[in-house]
């Protein structure tokens, strides 16, 4: 990391920088390639689409860019609310849909609002990141035994016993799973036991290409990729009456909203992670949010997947020793060249090995370490994370996320919302205070009540409201129906109440303007 942090510290346009950008590019397209594929296929739409993502992501979104050495491309993170979509309202609906959610972006990023979308808890972000990698690693499970995927994520876990079962008493995919299972394997041996020398050699594609060379050798009959031969072929280009037809459907209004808000979270999260991987150039978040929207309009508009700012190839890219928007440029250039010249080496890829490379991205994205790193901040946030994360895969990634968000925000109110209270006996054997601490709000109420409706007959109450810092109408009126009612049972409440008025909401606002006017 210490030799990631220097290079790009020094931000060098020299020699020097431009062989640690050009080697840095190489790194993340051997990266980007089998990722791009996987999400595709994990999307439900052809592997094409994936790459021409990649393409748009690397070299249209790294020239302008808010965040150097950010790398751009599908994200695992979209692939679910890509799937649920296509499974809707079919291939057709794509375009249309990521050309809108990029068109809000650039509309967000011009207007200045990148750093409001980094108001979203951590919590929330990361539980949506968990619940989408459970819901891969149970759609992709079946893509590794060449079977197709179900509609929902409960779906896919219930049948997965089933699937095992045929595997075993008919031989239906096992030879792909097989793979699958091996290309996993690779991966977590390759992390493992790598050379020091060849240590930015990313295991994904050591475990592609030996995956695909066993399937060739030994001939096994498993799917593989399929590619047009021409990849304008794979553009759907979306045309007027396809964009204004949306508009008919609100459902894909609200599609669009929901790809526009998930990806630009995701997107200036990841640029505030990688900000922390090296002293470079920081990002400028509305800047990063319009670019990223002017490549999502793009994507949108050749049919292609949505993009966002994606941490494992950014990651991979400030390892590599990158040093400026170069490297992220070229590394775009790289899967053109290579999807242009070379298509017929990528047809050659096993689906199932492609599946098992989305079986360990869904694993990483569940993060059990992150559940640690929550709870040191407070138990609070792992129940966020924890009900987002089981939303999603109750229902769907709209609604889990919103779910969380307001789950968060109740939390904060509750939080917001705490009162301290204390009946204490006075000096006299009639006499009793009840201290007030904290907000007393409406919540508090049932409480309040149970305590007044206990105070015996005949008792002198003292209401102590030194450290009470806010009263809401609710509890004030309250506290006047008892103070009236009081003198029937013998009672009688004792409070300041110029100052109890002062500290409802307003309060403050009217005791300073009558001091000025004073």
């Amino acid at each position: 990391m210490s030799v990631a942090v220097g290079a790009a510290s020094s931000a060098s346009t020299g020699r020097g920088g431009l062989v640690a950008d050009f080697l840095a590019s190489i790194v993340v397209f051997l990266v980007a390639v089998p990722l791009c594929m996987g999400i595709a296929i994990a999307s439900g739409v052809p592997p094409a689409a994936g790459l021409i993502t990649g393409i748009v992501g690397g070299i249209v979104v790294g020239m302008i860019a808010g965040s150097p050495l950010l790398v751009s491309g599908p994200a695992a993170g979209l692939a679910v609310l890509v799937f649920e979509l296509v499974q809707a309202h079919g291939i057709v609906a794509l375009g249309p849909v990521v050309l809108l959610a990029g068109l809000i972006q650039v509309a967000a990023g011009l207007t200045g609002l990148g750093m409001w979308f980094r108001m979203v808890s951590p919590a929330v972000v990361n539980g949506m990141l968990a619940g989408i990698g459970i819901l891969i690693i149970a759609s992709q499970f079946h893509v590794m035994f060449d079977a197709k995927p179900l509609p929902t994520g409960f779906q896919n876990f219930f049948a997965a016993p089933k699937l095992i079962f045929n595997a075993i008493t008919t031989g239906a995919g096992v030879q792909a799973a097989l793979l699958g299972l091996a290309t996993i394997a690779m991966i977590l041996a390759w992390d493992k036991l790598r050379p020091a020398k060849l240590k930015l050699l990313p295991g994904v594609l050591i475990a592609i290409i030996v995956a695909t060379v066993l399937a060739e050798t030994l001939q096994l009959t498993v799917n593989r990729v399929t590619l047009p031969d021409n990849l304008i072929a794979g553009i759907e280009w979306v045309t007027p009456s396809k964009m204004l037809g949306m508009f008919a459907t609100p459902s894909l209004l609200v599609s669009a909203a929901a790809f526009a808000f998930i990806a630009s979270a995701e997107t200036l999260l990841s640029a505030a992670a990688v900000d922390r991987m090296h002293d470079g150039p920081r990002t400028k978040y509305s800047r990063e949010l319009a670019a990223q929207g002017v490549g999502n309009a793009l994507c949108g508009l050749m049919g292609a997947l949505p993009m966002t700012g994606v941490i494992v190839r950014s990651a991979a890219n400030v390892q590599a020793g990158a040093t400026s928007r170069l490297s992220t440029i070229l590394h775009g250039s790289w899967i053109l060249a290579f999807v242009l010249l070379l298509p017929w080496l990528l047809r050659l890829a096993p689906i199932s090995a492609l599946a098992g490379i989305l079986v360990f991205t869904g694993f990483k994205m569940v993060k059990p370490s992150q559940i640690k790193e929550l709870a040191e901040y407070g138990r609070g946030n792992v129940s966020v994370y924890a009900v987002t994360a089981l939303t999603i895969v109750a229902t769907d990634l709209l609604m889990g996320v919103m779910v969380g968000i307001g789950f968060a925000l109740l939390r904060l109110a509750l939080r917001s919302a705490r009162l301290h209270l204390s009946l204490k006996s006075g000096d006299e054997a009639n006499a009793k205070t009840l201290r007030m601490v904290g907000f007393a709000t409406f919540l508090n109420i049932p409480w309040i009540a149970k305590i007044l409706d206990g105070i015996p007959p005949g008792t002198q109450l003292t209401l102590d409201i030194e450290r009470l810092r806010h009263v809401d109408y609710a509890v004030l009126v309250l506290l006047q129906d008892w103070a009236r009612m009081a003198p029937v049972t013998g009672s009688s409440l004792i409070v300041d109440w110029a100052l109890l008025k002062s500290r409802s909401e307003g309060g403050d606002e009217r005791r300073e303007l009558v001091q000025v006017t004073a």
